[in-house]
């Protein structure tokens, strides 16, 4: 059996998260120039140049890790949820405590390293909460 995140651990991982969820703020914002991911499309498009294959692949780079933060954006913001709601470093499958060893690896994660191995498998977990 683990044992639950004591106030000091829960209170860096908060840290880690938010701090985490600032810097992919950041560099989505980045990553198109402070456009909507439309906008950035449509100015691609519209350059003109003989590099237009060049930029097509740039283009679909940018989405691709714009599409990669968005889903990692809103694991840090449920993670935060579950924080707030004080039930962050639970296993949402099984119940059980998640390791702290785990929650500094992936902060975000939501379920023990079992059930989540399970999930990999493309099995449902044990028990759901």
């Amino acid at each position: 059996m683990n044992l639950p995140l004591t106030a000091a651990q829960r209170q860096h991982l908060e840290h880690i998260l938010r701090q985490e969820h600032g810097e992919l703020s950041a560099r989505r914002k980045a990553y198109l120039g402070g456009l909507t991911r439309a906008e950035h499309a449509r100015e691609v498009l519209l350059q003109d140049g003989d590099d237009a294959p060049q930029r097509a692949s740039d283009r679909e780079i940018d989405l691709q890790r714009g599409e990669e933060d968005v889903a990692r954006l809103a694991d840090i913001d449920a993670a935060l949820q579950r924080i707030a709601e004080g039930r962050y470093g639970v296993c949402s499958a099984c119940g059980e405590d998640i390791p702290a060893g785990r929650l500094e690896v992936a902060p975000h994660t939501r379920y023990c390293v079992a059930c989540e191995a399970q999930r990999e498998r493309g099995l449902k977990p044990a028990a759901s909460l």
